[in-house]
């Protein structure tokens, strides 16, 4: 197995072998350590989803759909009505970990659906569709993931430079990823890119993850700091911005980590495209526009302590910690699904994606 392969086909959501827990790669740790969590009650999977030691939309929604596999498996034995109350509770507390990343509660719906469209069965006959359908999940996102990738590839060349913000990667989703997915499809294909990770405050996760993947899979990569990108972007070293999304309104806009909104202004100031790319789950037409989006607001210590031997700021200081912002429509060039790539006019361009 190759570099490439090796980052691309790693697991960082499964199963155990006897299905009674979710084993999954632990991203605080990365990347001087990697350190695996075998979970299988309720607290310790709110708490991987809160403390993002699994994190990424498409990675959120695998990890969600198993956890109620695995939770379901452990009250089987109820009559129905108490399992679904049972099961209903679990994935209601599950959803209140993360707000902003519809793939979380897309996931929960969907194989809570499949328990209240199953009634007529036997609970354990059910609980085995659950994994089922957990199974399906994950799979449908390899598939998307490539797909992704494949229509990415179409928007850039070979020796092009291309920036990207956060990490949309393997890590986030499963096989190649979203944002940098492209990029590693490329690789695999012999092709050369050079790629600016921003180092994606206040969790770096462009430093930790993003970096640390391409760098495996023997990309050309540089680690700036978020508040580089212009003056790369003015030395025309970036052709290309590719970022990943957590919710996508109906009329385009779309939620992704903190800075994404400055990153796409800077490249519309630079005549530079600037795409999204996620599975069209991401999509979200009950949500308008982005204002109708809920912003996650986190501990204020990420941005004074977390990252240092001592405070960086006095304690008596106020710090304004969103996880996430909303880049505008207009900044958009387009949206890459794994159904197509799409164009404005996006409000009415994503409906046709649908078939709406």
């Amino acid at each position: 197995m190759n570099a490439v392969d090796s980052v691309t086909h790693a697991e960082n959501i499964k199963l155990s072998e006897d299905e009674k827990s979710v084993i999954i790669l632990d991203q605080t740790q990365l990347p001087n350590r990697q350190v695996h969590l075998t979970l299988s009650n309720p607290k310790g999977m709110w708490d991987a989803i809160k403390l993002l030691q699994i994190r990424g939309a498409p990675a959120i929604g695998i990890f969600a759909a198993y956890s109620m596999y695995v939770l379901a498996q452990q009250y089987q034995d109820l009559p129905y009505e108490e399992f679904v109350k049972q099961f209903h509770e679990q994935k209601e507390y599950l959803n209140s970990s993360r707000p902003t990343a519809v793939n979380l509660s897309w996931a929960l719906n969907r194989v809570e659906n499949l328990v209240l469209s199953e009634k007529e069965k036997p609970v354990s006959e059910i609980v085995k569709d659950l994994g089922a359908e957990a199974k399906k999940i994950h799979k449908e996102d390899i598939e998307m993931c490539t797909k992704i990738s494949e229509y990415g590839l179409t928007l850039i060349h070979d020796g092009d430079g291309i920036l990207t913000h956060c990490n949309a990667g393997p890590l986030a989703t499963s096989r190649y990823g979203t944002a940098t997915g492209p990029i590693f499809l490329g690789r695999e294909r012999g092709m050369n890119f050079h790629v600016f990770s921003d180092e994606t405050r206040p969790l770096l996760q462009g430093a930790r993850l993003t970096s640390y993947e391409l760098q495996n899979a023997g990309v050309d990569v540089t680690l700036i700091c978020d508040n580089m990108a212009s003056i790369v972007m003015k030395q025309g070293w970036v052709n290309a911005v590719f970022v990943g999304c957590d919710r996508v309104a109906a009329n385009g806009d779309f939620a992704n980590k903190i800075g994404t909104s400055g990153v796409a202004i800077l490249a519309k100031h630079y005549g530079i495209p600037f795409y999204t790319l996620g599975p069209s789950s991401t999509i979200d037409f009950n949500t308008p526009t982005g204002d109708d989006i809920k912003i996650e607001l986190r501990d204020p210590d990420e941005i004074k302590t977390m990252w240092y031997k001592e405070p960086m700021a006095l304690k008596e200081v106020k710090c304004y910690n969103p996880s996430f912002d909303v880049t505008d429509h207009s900044l958009v060039t387009g949206i890459v699904t794994e159904r197509g790539i799409v164009y404005p006019p996006f409000k009415e361009n994503l409906k046709k994606l649908f078939n709406k």
